[in-house]
């Protein structure tokens, strides 16, 4: 089955969902587009994210997507958080805050019981997951409502454990794509590897629609997809600078430097691997720092930084998430640039019809 029919949508290209730079906003847009927006939910509270479900089912023109992430919760290790805690208490020092004030928590929830009941009073048409899939008896409720279930694989054998656990989509991420890696069997980031090498290989290793994520930032990179045998796209950084989008002043000045030439996987910001461009922060105690406590934990000490350098104008301690193809970022409505992407996906001269690009 085609990815357009099984989704229900014109244009096999989804909006990747990217916590912290949008919302309901820029997944509205690429609907109205014809493609799959994203509402990304992991950061959500339970109030905020029934206002954003209502925004999606009242608004979109047509099937959407709700993005939660599939951790497990780490237990507080008091040992490793006074590490990170010393490791950035230059910092604190240098912009006046006191490091003592670092609350607990993690700011990122699983997929849980509480999600499934709000979701289960709006049933969204799509889910998507990142680390995996939820519990057996939380996804099948999620199934219950006829949503379609989308979940990253960065490796072949992860793409093949989702095909067996019940996902109907499988998004390959490859190593360039921005913000957190998918990764969910192994922490080995040997392991990863880029999109237009792990694409053709996982759509040889299953049955279910394969969408290429990562690197793909422009109407000729989306082609080459097709060509290696993408059923659609997911698409991400080359939405932020779109009007709709939140991307904060700091991080958009950098995506419109020569920052975006150099990205790097980094656990900085929240324990857990994820693409960004260089900043100080990332040169100074990363990329990777052995002190940084488990995903979500590490982002609670680094948030204050955040704010702070932000008021000032620098983006020293944020989270610049970038794929390493950002040069194809516009200024311009999501819309518009949703419909640009996919003139490869239309048929000469019209305004519909997708090219199911040959395979084989």
């Amino acid at each position: 089955m085609h990815l357009t029919t099984l989704l229900n949508i014109s244009l096999p290209l989804i909006q990747a969902p990217m916590a912290g730079v949008q919302n309901s906003a820029l997944a509205l847009e690429v609907c109205r587009a014809g493609g799959l927006g994203s509402v990304p939910c992991a950061m959500l509270s339970p109030e905020a994210l029934r206002s954003e479900l209502e925004i999606m089912r009242d608004s979109a023109a047509g099937p959407w997507n709700v993005n939660f992430f599939c951790h497990t919760s780490p237990q507080q290790d008091e040992q490793r958080e006074a590490a990170w805690r010393h490791s950035l208490a230059p910092y604190y020092e240098e912009l006046g805050l006191d490091v003592n004030d670092i609350k607990a928590g993690g700011g990122r929830r699983p997929f849980d019981a509480e999600s499934l009941e709000i979701l289960r009073e709006f049933r969204p048409p799509v889910v998507s997951f990142h680390f995996g899939l939820p519990t057996p008896e939380l996804l099948s409720q999620v199934k219950s409502w006829g949503a379609k279930v989308m979940s990253s694989a960065t490796t072949v054998a992860e793409a093949r454990w989702l095909e067996a656990k019940g996902a109907d989509v499988i998004i390959a991420q490859g190593l360039e794509a921005g913000g957190h890696r998918g990764m969910f069997l192994t922490d080995d980031i040997s392991t990863q590897i880029g999109t237009f090498a792990l694409l053709p290989q996982i759509a040889k290793a299953v049955r279910l629609p394969v969408v290429a994520a990562g690197g793909i930032a422009d109407a000729t990179g989306v082609a080459a997809a097709l060509a290696l045998g993408a059923a659609g796209v997911q698409i991400g950084t080359a939405y932020l600078l779109c009007p709709e989008s939140t991307t904060s002043a700091v991080h958009r000045a950098a995506l419109q430097s020569d920052a975006v030439e150099h990205t790097v996987l980094t656990n900085v910001f929240s324990g857990r691997p994820a693409r960004g461009m260089v900043n100080r922060i990332i040169r100074e105690i990363g990329p990777f720092s052995s002190d940084a406590p488990a995903f979500p934990l590490a982002g609670t000490a680094v948030t204050p930084l955040r704010s702070a350098a932000e008021k000032q104008g620098t983006g020293d301690f944020s989270p610049l998430w970038s794929g390493q193809n950002a040069r194809g970022c516009k200024t311009i409505p999501a819309y518009e640039l949703t419909l640009e992407l996919a003139r490869p996906m239309r048929s000469p001269g019209t305004d519909s019809g997708y090219i199911r690009p040959a395979i084989g």
